[in-house]
């Protein structure tokens, strides 16, 4: 189920909400080509070519390679100072507004999403957190938004995801769960 046009009740008929983070709540202060950079740096530290790999094709060559755990430290480092520095998005403010619980499923390091909402005074109003490194998947895969919703206890279909990529649509409709862009707010 997706819908463009949400109004700011249509979050009201759901057992839960689920968000994404960084250009939903947040916006982390990351510069993703830097992070490219420094992760290529350490390929060519091991003698592999990843020059022309998105940084989500990295972490598949990562693990390829048996680096998982230097490139993810990488990327995780640049996420932990960009959620540090981040800004709070306008959406951010509804978070404490929800009589239902509240989960947050980011494609950042699940570290940085925890400080984001800490850094924004949002973790108090969260109730499961689900990051690129809690599951073995990442979005679009279902499986951490599916995560998140065994965390708040409720099942995909009494359920909304709020994201602003066409990654978390997909993610959502994998999942079976209802979804709303961030730009129908």
């Amino acid at each position: 189920m997706t819908d463009t046009h949400a109004s700011a009740a249509d979050l009201d008929g759901f057992e839960a909400v689920v968000y994404d983070l960084d250009g939903t709540l947040v916006h982390l202060a990351v510069d993703w080509d830097t992070v490219a950079r420094d992760a290529v740096a350490r390929f060519d530290d091991h003698g592999v070519d990843a020059a022309g790999y998105d940084l989500w094709a990295m972490l598949d060559l990562a693990d390829r390679e048996g680096l998982r755990d230097e490139i993810e430290a990488i990327i995780g480092e640049h996420e932990r100072e960009g959620a540090r520095v981040s800004t709070r998005l306008p959406l951010a403010d509804r978070v404490s507004s929800h009589d239902v619980p509240v989960g947050v499923c980011s494609l950042n390091c699940e570290a940085s999403v925890r400080l984001a909402l800490e850094t924004h005074d949002l973790d108090g109003w969260v109730d499961a957190v689900v990051g690129r490194d809690t599951v073995a998947t990442r979005k679009p895969d279902p499986e951490p938004l599916l995560a998140t919703l065994r965390g708040v206890g409720v099942a995909p279909e009494r359920a909304v995801f709020v994201g602003d990529s066409p990654r978390d649509r997909t993610a959502a409709e994998r999942a079976g769960v209802a979804y709303r862009s961030v730009e129908s707010f």
